[in-house]
């Protein structure tokens, strides 16, 4: 890290490295090509699944070249009248012109005479290729010349995808925007300067940029798909963590400034510092991020690939392009707040410095602490008042802490997965209008495709077992490819409902309990898609989270050199994970109206929480150890807090604000995801990093540390309660000069 730092630091060193930088940034746009991702994900069930087996021997059928486009037609919930019967049939006769099977292009009327539904078999490969422009003629073609107040809606599987890809339309530009004015925001609050959030946004601005080409580069090879809600949230991770690493670098190199008068030097302590917490921090979350890899669901898999190569070019650009910016930028980009140092200050400083970097560079063990720094008198402002209060009672502070997680866990009492088709976007897309009027006047299944795959010597018992099923409708036997035969259901339940998911369930136990040539049954289609998708996705919970545990435990391990301390960490980074979900389901469930959250939500809220929650730990503890070498494991806490409670709690705020962008979207899953990280981060911000984790050290005092020796090695560290106060005295008197 000194040598990088020194690199990125240097009068003519730093120029060097920003022309590379350009360069690298524009072969690397240049040569790489431009994503052309899905605008919705696939549903990427494990081929081992039923529902996978079902589609795979379709793909030989007959029918797998039609698929369809379902038409609803209602008037508010009125009766049809003569006019509005004779209108459906006029549209009928239009949408038929454009199906490969005109003759199956007939009306049927619910019961109660308020709907009418007209299915329209399309050509799979044409409408695939093109499904807004197949949407927009069979929108056209049903709504010309419509009566006053009769309302033609487009579902089923070409409504819903085209809903869908207008949910995601723009998405990149919209997230990106709203982005982008959020983080110039809280960096010109944070930063109190109209001129230096242009940099460390430009700089993660380019490292966004780069990081979708570079991910795309990478997953087409292995033939992961990246879609746009993958693109999104990869975009709000770079934007979040690369922002993040700038404010701890800038921070510590304003620190430095003040007691540096030569800016280049103060860069390399301030690298040097800091530059070890940020690589491990960031190491740690994008390992974390690439056990996705072992998912079952193509979805996990591509979000781990993509943003665990988000979160190392944002790294990169944080310590390598960031420090050489502003180095060349000069100390006026803080104006007109701008650091200087007082003489004597500075050649302290710099005298303090040197020593300090020749002294740790023969302690392998003390490398942790990030390098050299000079180790000033604590700050008496907010910070250090908390430090030590939260000191004087840390059980009372550790037990109010953990009594308030404890009732926002409160909220899972609640926790339930899996969100029915309608309530997987936002607002009131045709799709889902029509769908609720499939509800009230047909079967809610009607549009959802459920199907059976039998050896065709037992096609009817096969079939007769599906219409004795308890929520099953109709169960027709369809065709013969292959020695199969397909038997077509219709669900009395709403297409990817709970009760859908049992009625899919039932039909498998059956057919399994049935034995003979009736248990090679398979059953496939939406429904059981949907079922196979939520089971794959607790799997991957139940397979990825220990992992992505044991990784945080050894990173933290090895860079704090205890076991105590990981232990602690990670339980204050779960407690914040359950209680932002809890948190979260009670806000969906009795204020945003989501009766569930969606199935790759706990995974993706998991994940983010606790890699980026030990993004705070790492940055407190290091400070804390590299305080503690020379003042204690308490008094270092303390100091560490001061030092760097304002720059955790900025960079908390702006990664929640980041997050929380993802509502722009109208797509539940990612509102949800963004929700339920932004309550996170707060929390761990403002209550855990802040008061619980500072209350834990105090009460483990330099147990925190073992089995390493103690923090302390000096007489000064053990500070009695008389020379603390002695040195409050010392610094208000000094103050008041």
């Amino acid at each position: 890290m000194r040598t990088l730092a020194r690199i990125v630091s240097g009068h003519r060193t730093a120029w060097a490295v920003l022309a590379a930088t350009a360069v690298a940034v524009a072969l690397l746009f240049a040569v790489l090509p431009t994503s052309e991702g899905d605008a919705a994900p696939p549903s990427g069930v494990p081929d081992t699944s039923q529902s996978a087996e079902v589609t795979e021997i379709l793909a030989s059928f007959p029918s797998a070249e039609t698929t369809v486009g379902i038409l609803v037609f209602s008037h508010g919930g009125d009766r049809l009248d003569a006019a509005d019967l004779a209108a459906v049939d006029a549209r009928a006769a239009s949408l038929a012109e454009l199906s490969t099977t005109p003759q199956a292009v007939r009306p049927q009327i619910s019961d109660d005479g308020t709907a009418a539904i007209v299915a329209v078999p399309l050509d799979a490969a044409t409408a695939d290729a093109d499904v807004a422009g197949t949407a927009t003629s069979l929108r056209d073609a049903a709504s010309t010349d419509l009566p006053a107040g009769l309302d033609a809606l487009l579902t089923g599987p070409i409504g819903f995808q085209d809903d869908i890809a207008n949910a995601f339309a723009g998405a990149d530009v919209r997230l990106l925007l709203v982005t982008v004015i959020v983080v110039a925001v809280l960096l010109i609050v944070t930063y109190r300067s109209p001129v230096l959030w242009i940099v460390p946004l430009a700089v993660v601005g380019a490292a966004d940029a780069l990081a979708g080409r570079v991910a795309a580069a990478v997953a087409e090879p292995l033939g992961i798909p990246l879609d746009a809600s993958i693109s999104g949230i990869l975009s709000v991770l770079v934007f979040g963590a690369g922002t993040n690493y700038a404010l701890l670098l800038v921070a510590r190199y304003r620190e430095e400034l003040l007691r540096q008068p030569d800016r280049h030097r103060a860069m390399r302590t301030a690298v040097t510092s800091a530059g070890p917490a940020i690589a491990a921090s960031g190491g740690t979350v994008a390992l974390s991020l690439l056990t996705l890899l072992l998912a079952s669901l193509t979805g996990n898999r591509a979000l781990g690939l993509a943003c665990a190569v988000g979160v190392v070019v944002a790294i990169v650009f944080a310590l390598v392009a960031l420090p050489a910016a502003l180095v060349v930028c000069g100390r006026g980009l803080f104006w007109p707040f701008v650091p200087r140092a007082s003489s004597s200050d500075a050649t302290d400083a710099t005298d303090a410095t040197d020593a300090t970097v020749a002294t740790v560079a023969t302690r392998t063990d003390d490398r942790t602490a990030g390098g050299a720094a000079h180790h000033a008198a604590p700050r008496r402002g907010f910070w250090d008042r908390l430090g030590r209060g939260v000191r004087r009672r840390p059980a009372v502070v550790a037990v109010a802490s953990v009594a308030g997680i404890g009732v926002l866990c409160l909220g899972l009492s609640g926790y339930a997965v899996g969100l029915s088709q309608t309530d997987q976007l936002l607002g009131d897309p045709d799709s889902v209008t029509a769908q609720r009027v499939i509800d009230e006047s047909f079967s809610a299944g009607l549009t959802s495709r459920t199907t059976v795959v039998v050896p065709s010597t037992v096609a009817d018992e096969a079939t007769a077992l599906a219409s004795g099923t308890d929520g099953v409708d109709t169960a027709t036997t369809g065709e013969t490819e292959g020695g199969l035969t397909r038997v077509d259901l219709q669900l009395t339940a709403e297409p990817e409902s709970d009760a859908a998911f049992d009625t899919v369930e039932r039909l498998r136990s059956g057919y399994a309990d049935a034995g003979g040539r009736l248990a090679d049954a398979l059953v496939g289609g939406s429904d059981a898609t949907a079922y196979d998708t939520k089971v794959a996705a607790q799997a991957d919970i139940d397979l990825i989270a220990p992992i992505i545990l044991a990784i945080v435990f050894a990173v933290l391990a090895l860079l704090l050199r205890s076991l105590v301390a990981p232990v602690l960490l990670i339980a204050s980074v779960l407690a914040t994970f359950f209680a932002s979900l809890g948190a979260s389901t009670w806000l969906f469930q009795n204020v945003l109206g989501f009766p569930a959250l969606d199935t790759a939500v706990t995974l993706y809220a998991f994940l983010f929480l606790v890699a980026l929650g030990v993004d705070y730990n790492i940055f407190l503890t290091t400070r804390a150890r590299e305080e503690g070498l020379v003042h204690g494991t308490r008094e270092g806490m303390v100091r560490a807090l001061a030092s760097t409670g304002a720059v955790i709690t900025s960079a908390g705020i702006l990664l929640a604000a980041v997050f929380a962008v993802l509502g722009v979207l109208p797509v539940v899953a990612l509102t949800q995801v963004g929700v339920i990280v932004c309550l996170g981060v707060l929390l761990d911000t403002l209550v855990v990093r802040t008061v619980l984790v500072p209350a834990l050290v105090f009460l483990t005092g330099d147990a925190f540390w073992w089995p390493s020796r103690r923090a302390s090695r000096q007489p000064q560290a053990a500070q009695s309660p008389t020379r603390e106060a002695s040195a409050d005295a010392s610094a208000a008197t000094n103050r008041s000069r």
